[in-house]
């Protein structure tokens, strides 16, 4: 079955210097001016929105090609797939030889999702809703956390990730971390991708952050984050596959705590310094690219490919104990008032990340990685299900899958003066959403994202993914 107009479609994406062809599901495109660039697919529901200028940055992308060695030999993108504000559609996976992209991963680098389950019901749970809900704002929204470590502290977590953090922590614990049960996180960190740690450097993190002694107050840490970020209570609704649940101790009727944050200023600071770095190093006398994106080549820099990995890593660490600290906050404040809550890890997971994989690298914006047997984390809006999957490790997608259910309406469309503000035409009417910006309920309403039915669906039939859990949402925490 064709999508609607579907040839009307194609002659306007043509119009658009776009060479797009549709096959069960799939488009395939690429710059009808770079014949050599490789054909990138996005896989859609059938029901979903083309939009030209993700097509574009897609087929941007995948045409990326460094002149002094180095190109894009595999492009892919999932069906959350949607632009970007900085040029890169969101969704988007490539896959690169003798060269690296720093523009492809931006500026939220190891943007993530964290996975708890805890056993509460939603009975238990509702009880004592309030108190849990105003000691949770304090920490998210009013500063009331204390995240106070040792400059060691900060050096190891920047160097090592959340291995590195915890053995500081044992050593010299401070902050709210003296209550937790470090052993428990220890054991804990072989439920996180890479084990929470990548080769990272804590000279290429922010000076300010990583003084010679004394103790480091980071304001950056333990925060959720804008746009679509949130911490999430959810309840495991339905179990799909029960031995494998079993595995990672999910169960039908428990809670369970979603966090979806990255790397925040840390990220902001790395991601950017290298967009410039990279067009700095363009060599002089050639054309910009059209894109606007800019390579670093193996050939001609190896040193700074290297130098780009590291300090993407050094972000990326900050960014998964980021995520554990939002997590044990809110594991401690249920131990204070549901008591003997144990509330352990299923998984952790990068979106925005260059890894190495296949011939050279992989980079996913906006997707997380779906290899053979391994967790997979896609959330919906607040007001939708979100998913525990595991991944099948397809290669026609370079293994990977998409990160949620991706915008369909812009923030400013849903701000703008004259849209509709009620509950129900923005798909509010019963969610539960802890916030202290009224204008972030209305940007991130339910309204503003595709079904993720239909987005979960088309990943199965397509053997990237399959269901383990799904998770429905009971109150969700918008900074």
């Amino acid at each position: 079955m064709q999508p609607k107009n579907l040839k009307r479609l194609l002659r306007a994406l043509e119009r658009q210097g776009l060479d797009v062809t549709y096959n069960n599901r799939t488009y395939s495109v690429r710059l009808v001016n770079s014949p050599d660039a490789p054909v990138a697919e996005v896989l859609l529901p059938e029901d979903f929105p083309v939009e030209a200028k993700a097509l574009k940055q897609l087929a941007n992308l995948a045409s990326v090609r460094h002149p002094s060695g180095g190109c894009v030999c595999r492009a892919c993108a999932t069906p959350d797939f949607h632009p970007g504000d900085a040029g890169v559609a969101i969704g988007s996976v490539v896959e690169t030889v003798g060269q690296v992209i720093p523009g492809a991963v931006g500026s939220d680098i190891n943007c993530g999702m964290r996975l708890h389950v805890v056993d509460l019901t939603i009975e238990e749970f509702l009880a004592k809703r309030d108190q849990f809900v105003e000691r949770m704002k304090g920490d998210y929204f009013f500063g009331t956390r204390d995240v106070t470590m040792t400059a060691q502290a900060m050096r190891s977590l920047f160097q090592y990730g959340v291995p590195g953090w915890l053995d500081a922590m044992l050593d010299e614990p401070t902050g709210s971390v003296i209550k937790s049960d470090l052993q428990q996180l220890a054991q804990e960190s072989e439920r996180i991708f890479l084990g929470g740690s990548m080769d990272g450097d804590w000279k290429l993190a922010p000076e300010e952050l990583v003084p010679d002694a004394g103790l480091v107050r980071d304001g950056g840490l333990a925060t959720i984050g804008g746009g679509n970020h949130f911490v999430e209570v959810q309840r495991v609704d339905k179990v799909e596959n029960r031995p494998l649940a079993h595995a990672w101790g999910v169960r039908e009727g428990q809670l369970a705590f979603m966090i979806h944050s990255g790397s925040r200023n840390v990220g902001k600071y790395i991601g950017g310094m290298w967009r410039d770095r990279a067009k700095a190093t363009w060599q002089k006398g050639l054309k910009y690219p059209d894109s606007q994106i800019f390579p670093l080549s193996t050939s001609s820099h190896p040193e700074l490919v290297a130098s780009y990995l590291q300090a993407e890593a050094t972000a990326a660490n900050y960014a998964f104990v980021n995520r554990l600290l939002l997590a044990e906050l809110l594991r401690l404040r249920l131990r204070e008032v549901y008591k003997d809550v144990e509330a352990p890890l299923v998984y952790d997971l990068p979106h925005n990340i260059t890894l190495p994989e296949g011939q050279g690298w992989v980079t996913r914006k906006g997707a997380c990685p779906a290899h053979l047997g391994q967790p997979v984390i896609i959330p919906g809006s607040m007001g939708a299900y979100s998913y525990l999957m595991v991944g099948k490790g397809n290669p026609a997608f370079c293994n990977s899958a998409s990160h949620g259910a991706g915008r369909i309406r812009s923030r400013f469309d849903l701000s703008r003066k004259g849209a509709s503000q009620s509950q129900a035409e923005l798909g509010l009417t019963g969610v539960d959403c802890i916030t202290l910006r009224e204008e972030r309920r209305i940007e991130e309403a339910p309204a503003a994202y595709k079904p993720i039915q239909s987005v979960i669906d088309v990943q199965v039939e397509a053997e990237m993914v399959d269901v383990v859990a799904r998770l429905s949402p009971v109150l969700t925490f918008k900074a």
